[in-house]
Order: structure tokens, then sequence, then C-alpha cells
């Protein structure tokens, strides 16, 4: 079954980039899954890389890089990222520049959608 998680919110501040990410990396444990998550708004810095954190506190980043591990797809919305001074050299391994056209076809693609 193919999910697509859309996150929204930015990494921090709020729990729901958290929370969406939580669920992903639940989603791709489970046999026969195949997940793509897009970072659009905020959530674009997200991806960014060199989050630091105080000990015991969550890291989007490392959350990320676990997907990634995992095989999911990890795309950022371009022009998200350009509202927000993001280049691509600020994004951590595994997540890349994508498009609202990249997002149109996945949302297609996938059998369930789910918006954080």
């Amino acid at each position: 079954m193919r999910y697509l998680i859309i996150l929204n919110d930015p990494p921090y501040g709020t729990e729901r980039s958290y929370n969406g990410l939580r669920l992903a990396l639940a989603l791709q444990k489970r046999e026969g899954v195949q997940l793509s998550v897009f970072l659009m708004a905020d959530a674009a810095l997200c991806g960014k890389s060199g989050q630091k954190t105080p000990d015991g506190y969550y890291n989007i980043e490392r959350m990320l890089k676990g997907l990634v591990g995992r095989g999911t797809t990890i795309g950022a919305c371009g022009t998200c990222m350009d509202a927000r001074g993001l280049t691509d050299a600020d994004l951590q391994t595994g997540v890349r520049r994508s498009t609202m056209e990249e997002l149109t076809d996945w949302t297609v693609a996938a059998d369930k959608v789910l918006v954080f």
C-alpha cells in the first residue's frame, strides 16, 4: 500500500510535524508499505541539516534520517524553500527539492494521503 504524508508545520514549536514523522516511522516498519513524505510551508525547514536539540528532546533531522534509511522518498517544496531562504545545500542527505507537480504525481499514486 502506498502512503503519502504531507507536513506543513515547522520542525519545532508545534508537535504536528513530529507526530506526522512518528506515524511515518511506524508505517515504514510494516510489510508492503511504500512511503513518501512531502515537506511544504514551514515544514520545509524540517529538511534542514545541522539541527541541534537539547538532550532528551526529539530531533526532526534524526527522524528523517531514519526514514531515508528505510527507503522513504522525501521531497521539500522548492517554492517554500525559496520563501524561507533554504537552498539545496541546506538540505540533509536524502531530502531533495521537489515541486507541486511531483506532489501531484505522488498524490494520484497514493492509496492514502495523510496531512499534518
